[in-house]
């Protein structure tokens, strides 16, 4: 009974010692956030841009200091919760705070905050990942702010992992390719070989050795092709094999490579034949591109093409590399779709110095802007493609001024899902051109 009178008297002692520093801590914070609120009523007030800039980045550390140093005061719990104090919403301040990136409007964080605010929110509690939020990760992540790449990451990864996509368990809508692309292959492949679906466990290995090989990792790249190319001969993952063969052939081993697509381009045209499935997967086509099968690549894009456009400028783009250039651009001609047409002839612009080919590169450089001599095909997605045009062409930041006029066409847009669909082609063409490779092809 002693024992118990003697940790009760420790207890109340405990209590009464540290009772007073939390109602310290209590007013200490309802000071800073009081003070951080007139902060922001003053940069609300004045027309200079840099008093503004630093008023609000005052109010940050402010905010930032209650959540960090008292931490056990109610309004650290808000502001870490993201919940509304009064009528503050710390999460719609945390974007103005991003948002002073563009002080400077020409900047990648500038462009990379204002695509931002093309995508549909995030909607909690998460049920699963989001391809576009994810695809904007590793944007972050290759602009160097890796910080909010995590924060980006990481909510969705704790949705995957507690299991709320069990009915789509083999849909993982880009988050091992993501955690691949920002670093985490270890991670990626962790993910990964908990999938059983064909397609999402070979598009997952094929990306992290995509990811490998444009970091010169080609040791580490081998064996995780050849994890896919065995994963696809023991679970009979026949639709799988063209990205199995372009896995095979980015490690250097085009020998195995060609012979597994001549193989698997046999068997689908003679299930196709006897209509016992349908031809083709359009990832065969794009391997048929990788490998200068000229011909049979184009058979494959016409049979798979209207399914899956994307494979245009995929497949024309690969054969344009490997100096076929009158094929592939007659075919880009015949493009009716505007946007498509116009990704389609930097793709072949692309090729073309790849080939060392800059006079068939400046033409169509000069297609593209006939393309753009019209109101009506001024779109957003078609400036994107002469900044892309622009970057490959020249050593210079030309290309930001067109990237930043289809940025802001997409922001003038009146339909909200017209906006929203063209943030993740906006985040995959600045990728590419300040990174000189196609991460989010």
């Amino acid at each position: 009974m002693s024992g118990f009178k003697s940790a009760l008297l420790g207890a109340l002692i405990f209590v009464a010692a540290t009772a007073p520093a939390r109602a310290d801590d209590q007013a200490t914070a309802n000071r800073m956030f009081i003070q951080a609120v007139q902060a922001i009523q003053r940069a609300d007030q004045t027309y200079d841009r840099q008093e503004q800039t630093r008023l609000v980045q005052e109010a940050d550390r402010l905010l930032s200091d209650i959540v960090a140093k008292l931490p056990e005061s109610n309004l650290a719990v808000q502001l870490a919760t993201n919940q509304f104090i009064g009528d503050f919403d710390y999460n719609d301040f945390k974007s103005r705070v991003r948002g002073l990136a563009c002080n400077d409007p020409q900047s990648t964080p500038c462009l990379l905050h204002r695509i931002e605010g093309l995508m549909q929110p995030v909607e909690y509690p998460i049920s699963a990942p989001r391809w576009d939020w994810l695809s904007l990760a590793v944007a972050h992540h290759q602009a160097g702010n890796r910080d909010r790449a995590r924060q980006i990451v990481a909510p969705f990864l704790g949705a995957w992992r507690r299991g709320v996509q069990v009915e789509e368990a083999g849909q993982d809508l880009f988050l091992g390719r993501t955690l691949a692309l920002t670093g985490e292959v270890d991670l990626a492949l962790e993910l990964t070989r908990q999938i059983p679906d064909c397609s999402t466990r070979i598009y997952n290995l094929s990306d992290a050795v995509k990811a490998l090989v444009w970091r010169g990792d080609t040791a580490r790249a081998a064996p995780i092709a050849e994890e896919a190319a065995e994963y696809a001969r023991t679970r009979t993952c026949a639709w799988e094999l063209g990205l199995v063969a372009q896995a095979l052939l980015r490690v250097g081993n085009e020998g195995r490579a060609r012979t597994l697509f001549l193989n698997t381009v046999e068997e689908q045209f003679s299930r196709f034949k006897d209509k016992r499935g349908n031809c083709c997967p359009p990832e065969l086509a794009v391997a048929a591109g990788d490998l200068g099968e000229a011909n049979l690549a184009l058979g494959l894009l016409r049979t798979v093409q209207e399914e899956s456009p994307w494979t245009v400028p995929a497949v024309l783009g690969r054969l344009a590399a490997r100096g076929e250039f009158t094929l592939t651009t007659t075919y880009a001609d015949q493009i009716q779709d505007v946007e498509l047409r116009a990704e389609t002839y930097v793709a072949l612009l692309g090729g073309a110095l790849r080939a060392n080919n800059r006079p068939q590169a400046e033409q169509l450089s000069a297609k593209i802007d006939r393309m753009m001599t019209t109101k009506e095909q001024r779109l957003p997605l078609v400036m994107v493609q002469r900044a892309r045009a622009d970057r490959l062409l020249y050593k210079d930041q030309r290309w930001r001024a067109p990237f930043i006029a289809g940025l802001s066409a997409a922001e003038r847009a009146n339909a909200a899902t017209q906006r929203r669909d063209v943030a993740v082609p906006f985040l995959a063409a600045l990728v590419e051109m300040e990174t000189g490779v196609p991460m989010l092809e």
